[in-house]
């Protein structure tokens, strides 16, 4: 019986063990995937304004999306905060203009992208699209495929949108002029939180952001370097 109660007592030990290493790697990777989401919208908006600094005005447009990520960095002090990442609770959720969000998007990363050397080209197709969910969580979806084209790629990106009528899906395509992905984006998206690196990190924050609104993320054939793939359902 002393033998086995201490088997029991030591197996317990091991597995609270676990759980508190678990535990942590969970905070460790709220904690990272905050840092991620704070430094890309920060960045984006500080060259933003310089711009608009430097032609001594912002249009309507870039105001919005200076907005847009600003926003996008309070809402990862939040998740920081409440270590979570999703809109299955459904607050703030509402029909979201697709064409609009996907745009402000553009608009807010042309500064980041020139800065690289990189040029921004912003296209959509169909009729007017929305999605039901949560603006700033799909800002930070988009955000993410378009900073890493700009890191990652770079040259020529095309951002192109669309809404199929026939299947009720909106489309979003993100292509660059890079290398081209190093592994399937769920590899990417899957590889241990210590081996992800920034490109992993921000595509596994869209894929989830795009796996809590009903769609999917993935990559497509491309000639040249990398085509990422979201798919949303439309709001009939």
């Amino acid at each position: 019986m002393r033998v086995v109660g201490g088997w029991l007592v030591a197996t317990a030990a091991v597995f609270s063990g676990l759980v508190a290493r678990r535990s942590s790697d969970i905070r460790m990777e709220a904690v990272a995937r905050a840092c991620h989401e704070l430094r890309g919208p920060l960045a984006a908006a500080r060259l933003g304004i310089e711009l608009g600094v430097r032609v001594g005005e912002l249009s309507p447009a870039q105001l919005r999306a200076l907005d847009l990520e600003l926003g996008r960095a309070s809402l990862a002090l939040d998740d920081l905060t409440a270590a979570r990442l999703s809109a299955r609770d459904g607050r703030a959720c509402h029909e979201v203009d697709v064409a609009q969000l996907l745009g402000d998007s553009v608009e807010a990363w042309r500064a980041p992208a020139a800065a690289r050397g990189a040029a921004l080209a912003f296209e959509w197709a169909g009729g007017p699209a929305r999605v039901w969910g949560e603006r700033l969580r799909l800002a930070q979806a988009t955000g993410n495929l378009i900073a890493n084209a700009i890191e990652h790629g770079g040259g020529e990106i095309s951002v192109r949108g669309s809404l199929a009528p026939e299947h009720r899906r909106v489309r979003i395509e993100v292509v660059d002029a890079g290398p081209g992905l190093p592994a399937p984006v769920a590899d990417l998206a899957r590889r241990p939180r210590g081996g992800r690196g920034t490109r992993g990190r921000g595509l596994a924050i869209a894929a989830t952001i795009a796996r809590d609104h009903g769609g999917r993320l993935a990559a497509a054939p491309s000639d040249e370097g990398a085509r990422l793939v979201l798919e949303l359902p439309a709001v009939a």
